[in-house]
């Protein structure tokens, strides 16, 4: 069984994720953090639980989301994985960090790139890539249908949705792709988003108050 802790990092209380197996191989995705609190409580706890990171996904490359790529491929040897249309987003973090006051390693540019229909696993998992932008020009999720998980990035919160007021942002576009892509997964599937409380695709489908099925 799969098995995904989070961390709450950075001023945008951005959700970091570690999914894993027990004491194995892992995957980190969207790490955001930003101070070395944040990344000493990351090692401690990959140490702890006696995990390797063996990859290291970005659902998109806007500047809460890709803080500590830096870290992580200085100290595991990861370069991100991404969608190739969101590298022009990760390259202009470099400028965004610093009007956010934050102190900016610049992250690797990735070399492996993912589009829908890809497919990653963890452990003895399958994860399908699927592609929906909206929030951000080129932004994937990660859904795992065998254990009903999905690393959903800035699509779908509990109660709300992903942000369009940023560049390269289409808010048809991310209610389009959440009603095709997102709510036509099974209801029970755990959504695990880029902020705040995870939440169920049957609760956002009965509930949220921007889109309803």
């Amino acid at each position: 069984m799969l098995q995904v802790h989070s961390f709450v990092f950075n001023a945008f209380q951005e959700n970091t994720y570690i999914v894993y197996q027990e004491k194995g191989d892992c995957a980190i995705f969207d790490p955001g953090m930003s101070n070395v609190a944040e990344q000493d409580a990351l090692v401690a706890f990959l140490e702890e639980h006696q995990l390797i990171p063996t990859a290291l996904y970005n659902t998109h490359g806007h500047v809460d989301h890709v803080l500590g790529n830096h870290f992580i491929y200085e100290k595991y040897g990861l370069i991100p994985q991404m969608h190739e249309g969101e590298v022009p987003v990760l390259v202009a973090v470099q400028n965004i960090a610093p009007a956010y006051g934050f102190r900016y390693d610049v992250s690797p540019i990735p070399e492996t790139f993912l589009n829908e229909g890809d497919n990653i696993t963890i452990g003895q998992y399958n994860f399908q890539i699927l592609f929906v932008p909206g929030h951000s020009p080129a932004h994937i999720a990660f859904y795992c249908a065998d254990q009903k998980i999905l690393i959903g990035g800035d699509i779908l919160f509990s109660g709300s949705i992903g942000r369009t007021d940023l560049p390269g942002g289409n808010h048809q576009l991310l209610l389009d792709n959440i009603k095709t892509k997102i709510y036509t997964l099974d209801p029970d599937t755990m959504v695990y988003p880029g902020h705040g409380p995870s939440t169920t695709i049957g609760i956002e489908k009965k509930t949220n108050p921007f889109i309803r099925a």
